[in-house]
């Protein structure tokens, strides 16, 4: 007969407890493994494409490594995973997850880049990606500078709020409202149509807009009659970040397209030309570009988005260059903006007129950050000499965010023409930057990183200052201060900054 064990009734209940919480901590090692080649598919792009993504996932124990690729991008990652829930972060990028999600009835489910859903099956022998033909990179060389951007670009850029929803209509009253609020004249000038805008390549290799820019010469038309200049976006790549096909093997052509169109501005962003290309050849690629740029004799200011890979401030103006992102993609959280301004620092011997590091737009006025936390990030942005590209609805602001990106006193020293660079200082919670103007003053900004009010000192003595304090003024509160003992103190809110103009003369 079977053997059975009865444990008395006394232990019964102790037996089933101890039972169960073997089974929850034990519950992760029986977790199906993630292992494998994953494909998601399914999301039609606004030229009428479908988007196919790969994903090879490796597990070992709770540690994942992963690739992931798609037509317009290719991502190393790492990350975790607690049983079947996972997360996979960028290898540069610390939080947030690019990739999360679970393990559901043998899909991958969740987000990627946090906000797109994901919904991956088993990657099957038809779930493959396009094969790209290689094209030699050509031999270095200088492109000639254009003699543009000698103060960081100004304007308005259409991802960080809008992303694929960007269309003629949308930029046509972005223009608009650029006159009306008066950016225009505060010197936002460029208005810059980022990713999703392409079609589909004719059998000649021209790239038309999709259905939402008709006429994208009329556009230029219509933002050039309001006085102000259009950007538009693409990558070196086969495609776009989002996708959409990029000017690989179309260098010439596109540029000579941007030209008749009336660009003033191009944004080339590194994307899916990780699948073809090594960092060691980032130079040449975008020298490619340069060069196409400057054949057609139009003068277009040349936007470089590598993310600060292959130490792009040291050649960026030998292709042409006249920015340079030196960061990953901003998010509208204090620790990104704090994040991507500090990553700045080695940067700064690089800066001058015509050639800009990028820590990326600003998201003054998107909301997720305090009225308080975007003045500091409109100071640090002025402080760095960063492009000043707004990325909120500029047709909808508060008093406050117009306030924050009007602010001319800001506004002139990011746009000083001597165009140097601010490093900080860190003192415990608070950290000042310091940045010598062309007329021999010094802009100074004091900001506060702890959780609650500090008291930030400004001394003339470090300064560097030619003589003694003779003005100084307080760039948001637009009042003089006066300096005693050589010295101005001011009680700075958490997450604030102090920032002072001071002059000798």
């Amino acid at each position: 007969m079977p053997l059975s064990i009865h444990a008395p009734r006394k232990n019964a209940r102790s037996s089933f407890l101890a039972f169960a919480l073997c089974l929850l901590l034990t519950a992760p090692l029986f977790a199906q493994s993630l292992t494998g080649r994953w494909a998601a598919n399914g999301r039609t792009l606004d030229n009428g494409e479908t988007e196919l993504t790969i994903l090879d996932l490796k597990q070992t124990g709770s540690t994942l490594t992963a690739t992931l690729q798609s037509t317009g991008f290719s991502l190393d990652l790492k990350g975790t995973a607690t049983g079947n829930p996972f997360a996979l972060l960028g290898t540069r990028r610390r939080e947030p997850p690019m990739l999360e999600g679970d393990l559901v009835d043998g899909q991958l489910q969740g987000k990627i880049f946090g906000r797109r859903p994901f919904t991956a099956h088993s990657a099957t022998t038809a779930d493959v990606l396009p094969t790209i033909a290689y094209i030699e990179p050509p031999a270095l060389h200088n492109v000639p500078e254009n003699s543009l951007a000698k103060t960081p670009p100004m304007g308005w850029n259409s991802w960080n709020l809008f992303k694929d929803k960007v269309t003629d209509k949308l930029v046509r009253e972005i223009a608009d409202v650029m006159v009306s609020s008066g950016l225009r004249d505060a010197g936002y000038i460029y208005v810059n149509i980022d990713d999703t805008w392409e079609g589909v390549r004719d059998k000649d290799g021209n790239l038309p807009p999709n259905s939402k820019f008709p006429d994208m010469k009329a556009l230029a038309d219509y933002v050039h009659s309001r006085g102000l200049k259009l950007g538009i976006y693409t990558s070196p790549g086969p495609r776009t970040c989002g996708g959409y096909p990029g000017t690989y093997g179309h260098e010439e052509q596109d540029a000579k397209m941007f030209a008749a169109w009336g660009i003033d501005y191009v944004k080339y962003d590194w994307c899916s030309a990780a699948r073809i290309y090594k960092d060691s050849q980032l130079q040449a690629v975008y020298q490619k570009f340069g060069d196409a740029l400057h054949s057609t004799g139009r003068p277009i200011v040349y936007s470089l988005c590598e993310y600060g890979r292959g130490q792009v401030e040291k050649w960026g103006p030998e292709v042409g260059g006249n920015l340079w992102r030196t960061t990953d993609d901003i998010r509208d959280e204090w620790s990104s903006m704090i994040g991507n301004v500090e990553e700045q620092v080695p940067t700064a011997p690089y800066a001058g007129p015509g050639r800009w590091n990028d820590p990326d737009m600003l998201e003054v006025g998107n909301g997720r950050m305090s009225d308080t936390e975007y003045r500091t990030h409109m100071s640090l942005w002025a402080l760095v000499a960063a492009p000043l590209l707004a990325g909120n609805d500029i047709r909808d602001m508060s008093d406050a965010t117009k306030a924050i990106l009007l602010n001319k006193d800001v506004i002139a020293i990011d746009q000083d023409p001597l165009g140097k660079q601010a490093s900080p200082v860190k003192n415990g919670e608070l950290e000042t930057w310091a940045k010598p103007l062309a007329n021999g003053d010094v802009a100074v900004g004091i900001v506060n990183l702890g959780s609650s009010d500090a008291t930030a000192t400004v001394r003339a003595a470090d300064l560097g200052l030619t003589g003694k304090v003779k003005h100084a003024r307080d760039l948001w509160s637009h009042e003089a201060v006066k300096f005693k003992s050589g010295a101005y103190s001011a009680e700075v809110p958490s997450h604030g900054i102090l920032m002072l103009r001071v002059s000798a003369h």
